[in-house]
C-alpha cells in the first residue's frame, strides 16, 4: 500500500466528528407506468426507498404548493445482487431533456497509491476462497525447501534462522525459498529478516521499535476488535518476514507507474488442508528496506518504518478473518469486499489510537482509507460496493471502507467482531449481524454519503456517519492538496428541474447515480420512472432501488 509522500502530512489537520448522463429517446417514460404511479409527499428530512419492481418503476411527486423552492436528492441504486452483477438503467421524468451537469474533475494522481497492491490483495483473498494455491503434491514442499518442520515449543530465539516459501510473482503461481534470521522477538511478534537483505537498511533499534508497536498496539487492538488468531505452529507468536522477494514482486518500472506491494498475508499458510505444503503458520510478509533500489524501486528506512505498521494491521485482520471463517468454523473465507472493508477499518482505528496527541501518526494510518473513499465518491456509479472476485480498484476499496465505517457507526463498535466471528459471509453476514435487510442498509448508506453532514440540513440519525465530518475532512484536504483532492467534496450530484431528469448508464452491485431535483414554487406534480431503457423493467438481479430524501 504505497502512500504518496505529500499525503502523509495533510490528514492530521482535518476534523473528525468524534475526535476533535445522456439524452432520453423513444416513448415518454410515463407511457410505461400503466396505472397511476404511487404518490409521494415528503416533508424536509423525510426519505423513502422504493422498489421499482413493485410499482412499474414510477413514482409521482406532489406539487410544490409553497412559495419556496423544493429540492429532492434522488439516488438510483443497486442495493445488492452478487459481486460483478450489473444492469442498464434509465431514470427520466415525463418530459425529459438533457440534465444539467457540472464540469467533470480528473481523478487524483495515479501515483498517490498504487493499484498493483489492491489487485494483489484481492487475488490473495480470492485464492483463499477457491483454494487455488500453487500446486504441489499434498505434503510435499517445493523442491529445495527446508522440508517439514517440527512444531516448535515456543517462540524463536534471537539470531536463529529458518527457511520460508514466499510468493515470487503476483499470481503466487511460484514460490521462492527464503532464508531469514530472527532480528526481534516480542510477546506476540517475531521479526525475521532475509539473510540477503540489501545493506543500509533497518538496524536493531528500528526492528525493536517495529516490534514494540506491533506488540503493544496493533496486535492487541486487532485481536480485541476482530478476535483471536490461531497458533498452528505452536510458536506463540505471529511471524513477520521481511524479504527481498516481496520487493521483487514488482519491477522498478511497474513500481513507478503502479505502486508496489508493501506486504501481504498468504492464506495457504493457514489453510486446514494445504498449510503443510507452505509455511504452516501465522506469517505476515513485508518488503525490506532498500535505499539503493537494488531489488526494485528504492524504499528508504523511514518509508519502510512508516508503511509496515499500516500494512501489518490491515493484513492481520485478513489473517484473523480467515482463521475465524475457515479454520475455526470450517466454512468459506469472507467475501473480498467485506474482508477488505474490515481491513481498511483496522487501519483507521489503529490511527485513532494515536489521537489526540499524535495527529501525524493518525494521518499515517488513516490517509489511505480517506483517499480511497474520495476516489469512490468522485464517481460512485462506476464502482461496485460488492467488488468482483480477484479484482479491485482504489475506488472500490474506498466504497468498502465507507460502508464498513457507516455500519459500525450505526450498529456499534462490537459489530466488526460479530462480522468476523461467524460462518456467515457477505451481504447475508451484514444482514444477520445488523438485523436489517441488506438492501435497506445499502440504501441508507447511499443517502448518507451526501446528506450526513450537509450544511443547513438535519439528516436523520440513520443517514449519518457519527465518526467523520467528511465535508470538513475533504474540504481541508482540498485546501492543502488540491492536486490529489481536486474538489472540496467529491460527490457532486447532477442537477435537474422536475421535468428534465434524464440519467442513463449501468448500475453495478451496490453502486448508484445521484441527481438533485429542484422544484420551483407552484410547480405541478411530476413523475419519475426508473427502468432499464425507458420501456423495459430494470433487472431485479441488482436489487434496484429508487431512494429519495427531501432536502428543502
Amino acid at each position: 500500500m504505497n502512500l504518496h509522500p505529500s499525503m502523509l502530512a495533510v490528514l492530521g489537520a482535518v476534523a473528525l466528528a468524534s475526535a476533535c448522463g445522456g439524452d432520453s429517446s423513444g416513448p415518454s417514460p410515463l407511457s410505461a407506468c400503466g396505472a397511476p404511479a404511487p404518490q409521494l409527499s415528503l416533508v424536509v428530512a423525510q426519505y423513502v426507498s422504493l422498489d421499482p419492481v413493485l410499482d412499474s418503476g414510477c413514482v409521482t411527486f406532489a406539487a410544490n404548493s409553497s412559495t419556496d423552492t423544493a429540492e429532492y436528492l434522488v439516488l438510483a441504486q443497486s442495493a445488492g445482487g452478487a459481486p460483478a452483477f450489473s444492469a442498464p438503467f434509465d431514470l427520466a421524468s415525463g418530459t425529459a431533456s438533457r440534465s444539467t451537469t457540472l464540469p467533470s474533475v480528473a481523478s487524483a494522481r495515479a501515483d498517490a497509491r498504487g493499484p498493483v497492491s489492491v489487485t494483489f490483495d484481492a487475488h490473495l483473498r480470492n485464492i483463499g476462497q477457491t483454494g487455488r494455491y500453487p500446486q504441489f503434491p499434498l505434503g510435499a514442499p517445493p523442491a529445495g525447501s527446508a522440508g517439514p518442520r517440527p512444531a516448535p515449543a515456543g517462540p524463536p530465539t534471537f539470531g536463529s534462522g529458518r527457511t520460508f516459501e514466499v510468493c515470487s510473482n503476483l499470481s503466487c503461481s511460484t514460490l521462492a525459498n527464503v532464508g531469514a534470521t530472527v532480528r526481534a522477538v516480542g510477546a506476540h511478534i517475531a521479526i525475521y529478516v532475509d539473510t540477503l537483505a540489501p545493506g543500509g537498511g533497518l538496524d536493531s533499534v528500528d526492528y525493536d521499535a517495529l516490534k514494540q508497536v506491533f506488540d503493544t498496539l496493533l496486535y492487541p487492538l486487532d485481536t480485541a476488535t476482530f478476535g483471536a488468531v490461531s497458533d498452528i505452529d505452536a510458536n506463540t507468536v505471529v511471524t513477520v518476514l521481511m524479504s527481498n522477494t516481496v520487493n521483487q514482486l514488482v519491477s522498478n518500472a511497474r513500481c513507478v507507474s503502479s505502486g508496489y506491494v508493501a506486504g501481504f498475508f498468504f492464506p495457504g499458510d493457514l489453510d486446514p488442508v494445504f498449510a503443510p505444503q507452505f509455511n504452516n503458520g501465522e506469517v505476515f510478509y513485508s518488503i525490506v528496506a532498500d535505499p539503493g533500489g537494488t531489488l526494485s524501486c528504492a524504499h528508504s528506512t523511514s518509508a519502510v518504518k512508516s508503511v509496515m505498521p499500516v500494512t501489518f494491521t490491515h493484513e492481520f485482520q485478513h489473517m484473523i478473518n480467515f482463521v475465524a471463517h475457515v479454520r475455526t468454523r470450517g466454512g468459506d473465507s469472507e467475501e473480498g469486499w467485506l474482508d477488505e472493508g474490515l481491513s481498511k477499518y483496522a487501519e483507521e482505528i489503529a490511527g485513532r489510537a494515536f489521537l489526540p496527541g499524535d495527529p501525524a501518526s493518525f494521518s499515517q494510518f488513516a490517509i489511505g482509507s480517506v483517499y480511497d473513499a474520495y476516489q469512490y465518491l468522485l464517481d460512485p456509479v462506476s464502482s461496485p460496493l460488492l467488488i468482483p472476485a480477484d479484482t479491485g480498484t482504489l475506488a472500490e476499496v474506498g466504497a468498502s471502507w465507507l460502508f464498513t465505517r457507516y455500519i459500525v457507526d450505526q450498529f456499534g463498535g462490537t459489530l466488526p467482531r460479530q462480522l468476523v466471528q461467524t460462518a456467515q459471509r457477505g451481504a447475508a453476514n451484514v444482514s444477520a449481524q445488523t438485523g436489517q435487510p441488506f438492501a435497506q442498509t445499502v440504501s441508507r448508506w447511499g443517502l448518507a454519503n451526501w446528506v450526513s453532514d450537509l450544511p443547513g440540513f438535519a439528516a436523520p440519525t440513520e443517514l449519518q456517519y457519527s465518526s467523520w465530518d467528511f465535508r470538513t475532512t475533504f474540504g481541508s484536504l482540498h485546501t492543502q492538496d488540491a492536486a490529489n483532492f481536486p474538489r472540496a467534496y467529491p460527490l457532486v450530484p447532477l442537477v435537474a428541474s422536475a421535468n428534465s431528469v434524464s440519467l442513463s448508464g449501468t448500475l453495478w452491485s451496490g453502486s448508484g447515480e445521484y441527481v438533485r431535483v429542484v422544484v420551483a414554487p407552484g410547480e405541478a406534480a411530476f413523475t419519475l420512472h426508473l427502468s432499464a431503457n425507458g420501456t423495459t423493467p430494470i433487472s431485479t438481479a441488482i436489487v434496484p432501488r429508487l431512494n429519495v430524501v427531501r432536502i428543502r
